[in-house]
């Protein structure tokens, strides 16, 4: 059964996102992610939290296309701006491991943990522009993340990147062979644990307080601009139908 697997193993949380083939979100595992990270708020044995998909294929290829539809958009966002929140205001340093694709809602999950580890074959995207749509969180945080022109080229055209390409452009931080992957996390999260809890909690605070000091505003606006533009077009039901029939879509550019 698809779910958010919690496996805790000394002061390290390790998330697991288990729904095979892709781990797409869908509106319960986004539930689920929200009330797991919500646990991990309050528990003060955990010191690092890491984010993974199941399997070798993805960490996870996105929210569901189904959810992007008028009826379902508003509680897609309103759980996925959740989970990014609480994600973006948890006390421990937050790791995510990349291994396969990593798009849309993936990538957008992905970029907002503290830290990016991938395998020399995972790639990422945020392909919503082809489906009609635009990827919000992306929206909010990747111009001042990775540089507007990167942005504007990732969001606008959907196109994926080498794992690679993102750590060039300074969307991941280390890149690792696939079988040298856990090698690699193993160090970095060594390095995290050597320091001391009180003082990197401290400094985590006031990284993420300063970095990210307009993400609120910056993620409130992108969804308005969703909500109350891009819902009202035709062309995002097009999208998400022409999807879902697997044929492309017929653009009335309206």
């Amino acid at each position: 059964m698809a779910g958010i697997l919690l496996e805790k193993t000394g002061r390290v949380a390790s998330l697991v996102i288990d729904r095979p083939p892709l781990n797409v979100l869908n509106l319960a595992l986004l539930r689920e992610l929200r009330q797991v990270l919500d646990e991990l708020d309050q528990d003060d044995g955990v010191e690092l939290v890491e984010i993974r998909g199941a399997g070798e294929r993805a960490f996870s290829a996105g929210v569901d296309v189904k959810d992007h539809t008028r009826s379902q958009a508003p509680e897609m966002l309103d759980l996925v701006h959740g989970v990014i929140r609480k994600l973006l205001s948890l006390p421990q340093p937050t790791i995510a491991v990349v291994d396969g694709l990593c798009l849309g809602g993936g990538c957008e999950l992905a970029s907002s943990c503290d830290l990016v580890l991938a395998s020399e074959d995972s790639l990422f995207a945020t392909p919503e522009i082809t489906v009609g749509c635009f990827p919000p969180v992306a929206l909010a945080r990747f111009s001042s993340q990775i540089g507007y022109h990167r942005a504007a080229e990732m969001i606008l055209t959907g196109r994926r990147l080498s794992a690679r390409e993102a750590e060039s452009i300074g969307l991941v931080n280390r890149v690792a062979r696939r079988d040298r992957l856990g090698e690699a996390l193993e160090a970095l999260r060594n390095e995290l644990l050597d320091k001391s809890r009180a003082v990197l909690r401290i400094t985590l605070k006031g990284l993420r307080e300063i970095g990210l000091k307009e993400i609120s505003t910056a993620l409130a606006r992108s969804e308005e601009i969703y909500l109350k533009e891009l819902l009202e077009t035709e062309d995002v039901e097009e999208g998400v139908r022409a999807f879902v029939e697997k044929r492309k879509p017929n653009w009335v550019h309206r």
